[in-house]
């Protein structure tokens, strides 16, 4: 086992290029010149959308493996469906109850909000 670094072997006759000047050397680039891209909204669509598909295609995929018929009753109504179709309306109504509160919540802050902006005004 040798201590050389791995690599293109060196030839010591080939000639090296000398070291730029100290006064060539790059000189940072002031931030007015730097074009930065920013995230805009259609970004943030794009990626959403990417997400979105990869999603529906493990639901499908979830969807079209658990196609075993299993029988459900509620409030004594009784169906059969597909596994995969139960679980992911359950997942859907799950969603919805969350969205639900989340508007909620949303309609009460806002709410809460009038009323702070209209007696700090009035004082």
């Amino acid at each position: 086992m040798t201590s050389e670094i791995p690599g293109p072997p060196h030839d010591p006759t080939l000639p090296v290029p000398p070291a730029p000047p100290a006064s060539e050397t790059l000189a940072p680039v002031p931030d007015a010149q730097v074009n930065e891209v920013k995230f805009t909204r259609a970004a943030a669509l794009w990626s959403s959308l990417i997400v979105g598909f990869l999603i529906l295609t493990i639901l499908l995929i979830f969807i079209a493996q658990n196609t075993e018929s299993t029988s459900f009753a509620f409030l004594g109504w009784r169906w059969s469906l597909p596994a995969g179709v139960a679980i992911l309306m359950a997942a859907v109504s799950g969603g919805l109850v969350t969205v639900l509160a989340g508007a909620a919540r949303i309609f009460q802050l806002r709410r809460a909000a009038k009323k702070n902006l209209k007696a700090a005004r009035q004082s």
